[in-house]
């Protein structure tokens, strides 16, 4: 029998406006989880990949986990909330305040912060629910925090309360924000000596990819939202890609067009511009905005956007993804 009080949601207006809703089951990131998510993503990120490799960096025995699995996993358990979900809006204040390594468990609480209503659109209002999300690893210590805006059905138009200040998507966070994020004690020389990226540069990724495997990744995820299982659910009788598939290829093209990348810690923001479907062909270009010089390298702020090709249909922006990565490299030079 389920536990949750709304098996069949829950619905927008169902929320206590700062109340933890029951969490997800936790989740450990195995060498089978790290290994199929690499099969649907293809990230080339060197650490996540190499076991000599990472432990030469990081100092840890166990290999370091995709950055983007971490998150991954961190949102698949927030739908918790979002099972009914219409679509994901925006995330931001995504920060990974560590990175983990294979064998971590992770548990994550999700928190309704705030709430407000659309217009009747002549079908009634719908909610836009801004979720908190906390996740921790099996002894507590916060890995991964990050805001997620949802719109959602409403079950009831009689009881319609908004509450709080929803916000925008800040692009704008500074990079000393995450500067804590930053692990202290990794040895960069082994990743890269190359020049960074410079300010403004703008790379276009030669290598277009395909969506697939869609369903592994919310399963694999336990992501609950109905609209990317059931076709019927989704839009014009298609399922709906999660939009964190396309954050995924995203970030690999990331690594391939900056080999020096170590991790991501946080992204500053991500807009979903347009639905993404299985089988969609995607292309990505990745301009760099804002460097922090650290030890070994630098925190970049990146700004990637992603371009989704169909069949007779004309190329339509589907993301606006701003995440800020440990890069390692020397200062000056051309990054190519």
């Amino acid at each position: 029998m389920s536990t949750s009080p709304y098996p069949d949601g829950p619905y927008g207006d169902d929320f206590v406006i700062g109340r933890p809703l029951a969490p997800a089951p936790a989740i450990t990131i195995d060498e089978g989880t790290a290994a199929l998510y690499q099969a649907i993503c293809g990230d080339p990120a060197r650490l996540a990949l190499s076991t000599p490799l990472s432990y030469a960096t990081t100092g840890a025995a166990a290999r370091v986990v995709n950055s983007a699995l971490a998150l991954q996993v961190a949102i698949g358990q927030s739908t918790v909330a979002t099972k009914i979900v219409i679509a994901n809006l925006f995330y931001r204040d995504v920060t990974l305040h560590r990175q983990i390594h294979i064998g971590t468990t992770l548990t994550s609480t999700v928190t309704p912060v705030a709430r407000a209503f659309t217009r009747d659109n002549g079908k009634g209002r719908r909610a836009k629910v801004l979720l908190s999300i906390d996740t921790r690893d099996e002894h507590g210590a916060l890995v991964a925090s990050l805001e997620r805006l949802a719109l959602l059905p409403v079950r009831s138009q009689n009881r319609l309360v908004e509450a709080a200040d929803i916000g925008g998507a800040d692009s704008s966070r500074p990079l000393e924000d995450l500067l804590p994020a930053v692990p202290k004690d990794w040895d960069l020389t082994q990743l890269s000596r190359r020049p960074l990226p410079e300010a403004g540069e703008r790379i276009v990724d030669p290598l277009r990819d395909s969506i697939s495997g869609a369903l592994d990744l919310v399963r694999l995820t336990q992501n609950q939202a109905a609209a990317h299982r059931d076709p019927a659910r989704g839009q014009r009788g298609r399922r709906l890609v999660y939009g964190g598939h396309v954050v995924a290829l995203a970030q690999a093209s990331l690594s391939r067009l900056v080999p020096g990348l170590a991790a991501v810690v946080g992204w500053r923001s991500c807009d979903h511009l347009a639905p993404s479907f299985e089988d969609d062909l995607l292309s990505f270009d990745v301009t760099c905005e804002e460097l922090l010089p650290v030890a070994g390298g630098a925190l970049v702020a990146f700004r990637v956007g992603g371009q989704a090709r169909r069949p007779d249909a004309d190329p339509v922006d589907v993301i606006d993804f701003r995440p800020v990565a440990l890069v390692a490299g020397t200062i000056g030079g051309h990054h190519g």
